[in-house]
């Protein structure tokens, strides 16, 4: 089975949490692993972050989709 690595950089990550939760949201079958990071300062969350989302199967429409709003950077693993 191949394995994806969908590494997603969130610039306006306050704004857009909606969204992109709703993307993984529908994709949820298809993610094995979610991990988001972001700086914190004394309690102020960063507006950037990067999510990493580890893919089973077929990843490119979850990619295609993730890519019309954001930077994204793919592994492949067979």
């Amino acid at each position: 089975m191949t394995t994806t690595i969908i590494g997603v950089s969130l610039e306006n990550r306050l704004e857009k949490a909606l969204e992109f939760q709703k993307i993984v949201t529908d994709f949820g079958c298809e993610i094995k692993t979610r991990v988001g990071l972001h700086s914190s300062d004394g309690g102020v969350c960063s507006n950037k972050g990067i999510v990493l989302l580890e893919v089973s199967g077929d990843a490119e429409l979850l990619t295609l989709e993730l890519s019309k709003d954001w930077e994204i950077q793919t592994m492949v693993f067979e």
